[in-house]
């Protein structure tokens, strides 16, 4: 056994064929009823930890399992839940804890929005009642019982910090902070002396908050927070864990009376360890050293993690040291000992989440042999699987994809669009478009048959032609609905793609696919990223075909419907050899040539969707500045060269956009549509006091609910978006695309929406 311990902060809750997902999607649509799924739940979550521990890491999480989300798991048991809900049932009814995410009849779900800078979204607490938090019932409890009475297992429960918990909510006033986080000390020292008091040892409480921007007033409460918590039982020790990137004030959270700080040294960019060199490491705390990245599916380079570790073990004492991922696993797949298809050279360099934690073993392993062989044991052979990673990243490095881009200065060389207000009279007069004009975001339902087609199509079962012509009725049917419905600017329905990133990955150089690399992106929504392994170049026509026909149909416009460089970027696994900057910058020429297709083909309304330029920001504000101008600038030569007459729309959703208004504006895309029916009109109040140049659609209905509002409802969004957009520049549309929407409800809710536009324009003053 290693002198040096392991821990997995974490694990991916969806299971290695999804099913977590299968499970929760029978029990919402009544195939299951509550006991059947709680049962499969139950086995599922057993079954996670005895995959954890057949790794040999040490230490196992619990209560980081969740039926939907981890932050709503502690507003539900925290008795926080939002007075809307609170006639459905007790706290802990899963009618309760599905409609806060989800919504319910007359009750809009809570905000959903991204934890941190990863493409997982949490339900954001509400805490405007002030409603007094208590205990209502112990999740965390039940884990790790569960876990000790099924699996034998004494595990190490997980549970984000009161201080986190706070700064990821909303509804807290000016000067209320330090009270909220007070008020849920006591609530949080029941939970902790009930683990105490059923043989927890340590228990991990996540603040990746501290990573932020911590303002310095707030020090005095996180001291005085964690002296209360880590009194509760003089038998239970607290792991204070942070990840996602360096610690905010290293020498205050250094101080903190805790038994372990956990420090994430894959994405730090170094500054953690330099914190301990210049201040050293407290003798009477562990260290949790987070050198396999959690967020990543490559490899850890052994060279790199041992030289780090060896550094550590020179700082902490060896025993103090626990060998951990820099963050959960939930980001990361399950396990990549099932892909079969691809580049073999960059299929070798994968590791998932089982693999991971295999490493975790394996370098604690290398780390011990090395403290005991002495000083001299630096250039000892590794490990035979760490010797096969030292191989297989090699190999990668030296991939002929890698090195091969092209100076291509078409982009840089496009002369600069008219000012807005001259596109937009040249657009008008092109289009013709009413006042309030209609659209959806892009995506039309992907039915079964369609599904079903495609996947008989890539099976090789279904000859291409049948395969369009099957494309080519979907898309026939539905601009026939729209026309029918009175949008007024139509989409082809993207009924050929399966997600918004794979689908122009396929069509570009530099992409790898994996069989089963899926992720969770919110609630049962998961994704399968594309991975970018090499430089990414264009190869071709990727929508043009599509397009053209669709708008071959319609008098109306048709958009054209691409992913944006940053979105490109962000939502799929990336190389870890050039600056993101460099791969963005990549990703836009290779996009503005299927742009210029477009045009020059006839498709006036091109949208470039960037639903992600807020995700990716950094953690620290002073970092923004940088970022958001290479953001920008590869959003820009993605669309650069167009005729300003041609009409540049994109899209985001589900972030906290009045923080980048700004940067939207730099962006300069003549119409942008933004989610703003599930954050409650929040940015309709930014608005107010910094009002958007540009035409702007602010999303009239949540579609991630299953409950459709009807036109007064949509109406009155539509009302309080004119108090702040002239009507001249304010555009009508849901909140996201209605891939995943039934046939029957996209109908229903586009003809409520198309109601509610129509009366909105009846109420225009005349001109």
């Amino acid at each position: 056994m290693s002198i040096v311990a392991t821990a997995a902060l974490g694990y991916p809750r969806i299971g290695e064929n999804r099913e977590w997902k299968k499970s929760l999607e029978r029990f919402w649509s009544g195939k299951s009823g509550e006991n059947e799924f709680r049962e499969e739940q139950a086995e599922l979550r057993i079954r996670r930890l005895l995959r954890m521990k057949r790794s040999g890491v040490a230490v196992l999480p619990s209560g980081d399992y969740s039926l939907y989300d981890g932050i709503l798991d502690h507003t539900v048991a925290f008795d926080l839940v939002p007075e809307r809900f609170r006639d459905l049932g007790a706290p802990g009814s899963l009618e309760v804890y599905f409609a806060v995410a989800r919504g319910a009849e007359g009750k809009p779900a809570s905000e959903m929005t991204k934890w941190f800078d990863t493409n997982y979204h949490y339900i954001v607490p509400e805490l405007g009642d002030r409603r007094e938090p208590r205990l209502a019932f112990n999740p965390w409890l039940d884990a790790f019982n569960e876990a000790k009475e099924k699996a034998g297992l004494l595990t190490r429960p997980v549970i984000v910090g009161p201080y986190t918990y706070v700064r990821l909510a909303k509804g807290v006033a000016a000067g209320e902070f330090a009270d909220r986080v007070r008020r849920l000390v006591p609530v949080y020292s029941e939970v902790l002396a009930q683990l105490a008091d059923a043989g927890a040892v340590w228990v991990q409480m996540d603040e990746p908050s501290l990573v932020t921007d911590v303002p310095e007033e707030h020090l005095p409460l996180i001291d005085e927070v964690y002296a209360a918590l880590s009194s509760v039982r003089p038998n239970l020790k607290l792991m204070l864990q942070t990840y996602f990137a360096a610690a905010e004030f290293p020498k205050r959270l250094l101080a903190l009376p805790v038994g372990g700080i956990g420090l994430d040294f894959a994405r730090d960019g170094g500054a953690n360890l330099e914190a301990l060199r210049q201040e050293g490491w407290p003798a009477d705390k562990t260290l949790g050293a987070g050198i396999v990245d959690g967020r990543g599916i490559w490899r850890a380079d052994p060279d790199r993690a041992l030289a780090l570790l060896g550094e550590l073990a020179a700082i902490v004492s060896p025993e103090r040291l626990v060998v951990q991922t820099s963050c959960s696993l939930l980001h990361a797949p399950v396990t990549a000992s099932a892909e079969r298809s691809g580049d073999p050279v960059v299929r070798a360099a994968f590791a998932f989440a089982d693999e991971k934690l295999r490493e975790l073993v394996d370098l604690a392993d290398a780390l011990g042999s090395r403290l005991a062989a002495g000083a001299d044991s630096g250039s000892a052979a590794l490990p035979a699987r760490l010797e096969e990673s030292r191989a297989a990243l090699a190999a990668l490095r030296a991939h002929p994809a890698r090195g091969r881009e092209a100076a291509g200065a078409r982009a840089d060389s496009a002369p600069e669009r008219a000012p807005y207000e001259r596109r937009r009279e040249l657009q008008q007069a092109r289009f013709g478009l009413p006042p309030l004009p209609t659209t959806t975001i892009g995506s039309l339902p992907q039915t079964d048959d369609i599904r079903r087609a495609r996947l008989e199509w890539r099976k090789g079962k279904l000859a291409e032609g049948d395969y369009r012509r099957l494309l080519k009725e979907k898309t026939g049917l539905w601009i026939r609905r729209q026309e029918e419905l009175g949008l007024d600017v139509l989409v082809h329905g993207e009924f050929e793609r399966t997600d918004m990133v794979e689908h122009f990955a396929m069509l570009l150089d530099g992409y790898h696919f994996t069989d089963n690399g899926w992720v969770q992106s919110y609630g049962s929504r998961c994704v399968k990223p594309p991975v970018i392994f090499g430089d990414v170049m264009d190869k071709g026509p990727m929508t043009l075909e599509d397009t053209v026909y669709a708008q071959s149909l319609s008098s109306r416009p048709v958009k054209g419907m691409l992913t944006g460089p940053i979105t490109m970027l962000a939502w799929s696994f990336s190389r870890e050899d050039l600056p993101q900057s460099r791969i963005a910058d990549q990703i836009a020429r290779a996009l503005n040539a299927e742009v210029l297709r477009l045009e020059a083909a006839g498709i006036g309304m091109i949208q470039v969707d960037e639903p992600a330029l807020r995700e990716i920001a950094p953690l620290k504000r002073r970092e923004w500045t940088a970022y958001f101008e290479w953001a920008v600038r590869a959003f820009r030569r993605s669309v650069a060269g167009v005729a300003d007459d041609t009409q540049i729309h994109t899209h985001m959703c589900y972030c906290d956009f009045h923080e980048i208004i700004d940067a939207i504006q730099a962006m300069d895309a003549d119409v942008i549509s933004l989610e703003t029916s599930r954050s409650h009109g929040a940015l309709i109040e930014a608005l107010r006091g910094e009002p958007y140049g540009n035409g702007i659609g602010l999303g009239v209905y949540d579609i991630h609910s299953p409950v459709v509002p009807g036109s007064g409802d949509m109406l009155a969004v539509i009302r309080a978006a004119l108090e702040v957009v002239p009507a001249d520049r304010l555009w009508i549309n849901p909140d996201c695309g209605l891939k995943t929407r039934s046939e029957s409800e996209t109908l229903k809710a586009l003809r409520e929406m198309t109601a509610a536009a129509e009366q909105a324009r009846r109420e225009l003053p005349a001109t």
